[in-house]
């Protein structure tokens, strides 16, 4: 009998075991899957969290089964979306314990659908090292693999020499310090008083959530407006970050009109064993691709914002390259309203050079922007932001195995695509007219300073001192700080290699690649930390989704490479 082992029992691990069944092999196989957290849902997913935390996903977008659009070498496994199997609203927004349901019915499910010759041990353990194929485990045990891989999902890393200064700062003047980690980890105990948040995104959503309703907070609503009702055992929370405003809102309606054929523009394959540029080859391209999606859900969805025909306006927009004066004069002869118009740039930094003379005023400004954000991510009136949004997906999926990721790609896509719920985003409002939140701006700065914690920004002159700093974003990992044992095994005798970005070295089929180039014959790894990460373990309906393209991939060959 053949034998896997894969460390790792996340949405990623479950979704190679489906692809492994799907794909029906005749050998005798006994696959151990090694993880601490219940399998299916993993760390990230376990039920074992605050029920107030929820995803940014509606139901209906979530689905961890292929359909009709995988184009994929193996069979169409349909089954339910989140939104059919727990029987909610498609357009709800679920908490991550719902989810940490469907995942682990989703294990279960394909541990029941593999054929007998196929056996799955879970061990609820910690991976501590690998030597050759011998997994060690923290239970004092060891299991010997014919085949190795690495579903290790997000992963923490050691502090950054910024935060150990930041946190012996807080511990020598009786400060409190959180530094980067996943929320549902974060020990909020001792965070009281005024404290800095660093960070605009869902890191700090959810950290609102659990220092605020998770406090005893309550929202109540009256005539259509949200008002918080404090407990009285919230801090006072200062948030900036590098663009000073949150995540957009995630869009509340679908499609107008008829659906985008994807990618249009930007197919990495044309682009591949090039020597390319992010900036001048690939992000023109790619902002092409999400302007196509943007303009054809205008152009097909509200026929009467435009000034000219479809089929026209996609002919000339097809002829020009997207940085263009002629592209410029074709939007503003085409859409008349600037509002329809598609502008990255002011997308990205919208309080660039803007200023105010006090604090006050910003956080006037900064509410407009927020109630306004929301008012157009609710009104189908905009959908063509919801084709912008499909468009993206579709160049961040392709990105992935043509070159690494640049680092303000990634952050840009999360801010435009992978926001809050809408609601999320009103409790913020709430918030800040409560005095709860305070915003700071752009460009923030924080400086360790006698007793306190000061921070300020480019927008306003105001400085806040605070007794507690909170980094509201995940770790950034990179292989050379992991704080992982497996790979800090593999690294300590040069079985893996990182990218210039930090990620694990993999081949296109997902083999661990060595300090001498040389890829491991029976060693694999996949997931987020890797130069193989696609966008999610699963996935909206309909798009072909990357990590099941990939997981189908990485199946074939593990099953391969054990039947060899």
């Amino acid at each position: 009998m053949r034998s896997l082992v894969v460390i790792g029992g996340g949405p990623r691990a479950a979704g190679l075991l489906e692809r492994i069944a799907a794909q029906s092999p005749s050998l005798e196989l006994a696959v151990h899957v090694v993880d601490p957290h219940p399998p299916g849902a993993g760390r990230v997913w376990r039920h074992a969290q605050s029920p107030l935390l929820r995803m940014n996903s509606m139901a209906e977008d979530v689905t961890v089964f292929t359909d009709d659009s995988f184009d994929g070498e193996g069979p169409v496994r349909p089954g339910p979306s989140l939104a059919e199997w727990i029987d909610v609203d498609p357009t709800s927004f679920p908490s991550r314990q719902v989810q940490s349901g469907y995942l682990s019915w989703f294990f279960e499910h394909v541990r029941k659908s593999l054929p007998p010759n196929i056996s799955v041990t879970v061990h609820r353990a910690t991976a501590l090292k690998v030597v050759g194929t011998c997994v060690w485990l923290d239970d004092g045990t060891s299991l010997n693999a014919d085949v190795v891989v690495l579903a290790l999902g997000h992963l923490d890393a050691e502090p950054e020499p910024e935060h150990r200064k930041l946190a012996e700062h807080a511990s020598e003047h009786g400060l409190v310090y959180v530094p980067p980690l996943y929320s549902a980890d974060a020990d909020l105990s001792a965070v009281t008083g005024d404290v800095v948040l660093r960070g605009f995104g869902l890191a700090f959503i959810d950290l609102v959530v659990l220092l605020t309703e998770g406090r005893g907070g309550r929202y109540v609503r009256s005539e259509g407006r949200l008002t918080y009702l404090p407990s009285g055992a919230e801090p006072t929370l200062y948030v900036g970050s590098r663009r000073g405003v949150p995540y957009h809102s995630k869009t509340g309606y679908r499609l107008q009109g008829t659906r985008p054929s994807l990618p249009h523009f930007f197919v990495a394959d044309a682009l591949k064993d090039r020597d390319l540029d992010f900036r001048d080859d690939v992000w023109p391209l790619m902002a092409k691709e999400i302007a196509w999606g943007h303009y054809h859900e205008l152009f097909t969805g509200h026929p009467g914002l435009v000034g000219m025909p479809f089929a026209e306006f996609a002919a000339s927009f097809s002829a020009l390259p997207w940085y263009s004066e002629e592209m410029r004069e074709l939007e503003a002869l085409a859409v008349p309203d600037p509002a329809d118009r598609i502008d990255f740039e002011r997308l990205d930094r919208p309080l660039a050079g803007v200023t105010f003379a006090t604090a006050e005023e910003f956080q006037e400004h900064l509410r407009s922007y927020v109630e306004a954000d929301v008012a157009r991510r609710s009104d189908p009136r905009y959908s063509a932001d919801l084709g912008a949004f499909l468009a993206l997906l579709s160049v961040y999926g392709q990105l992935a195995g043509l070159m690494p990721f640049d680092g303000w790609w990634h952050g840009y896509f999360s801010y435009l695509a992978s926001g809050p719920p809408p609601d999320r985003l009103e409790e913020l409002l709430a918030l800040s007219r409560a005095g709860i939140v305070r915003f700071l701006g752009a460009d923030m700065w924080v400086e360790a300073v006698e007793g306190a914690f000061a921070a300020g920004s480019a927008t306003t002159p105001d400085v806040v001192r605070a007794n507690g700093l909170i980094e509201a974003r995940l770790p950034t990992h990179s292989l050379s700080r992991t704080a992982d044992p497996v790979l800090r095994s593999l690294r300590a005798v040069g079985d893996v290699s990182e990218d210039a970005a930090g990620l694990v070295r993999v081949s296109p089929v997902g083999r661990l690649v060595d300090e001498r180039g040389a890829e491991d014959p029976v060693r694999f790894a996949v997931g987020p930390c890797t130069t193989g990460k696609a966008f999610a373990a699963f996935a909206r309906p309909g798009t072909n989704a990357p990590a099941f393209r990939q997981n189908d991939v990485l199946a074939r060959e593990v099953l391969r490479t054990l039947g060899d």
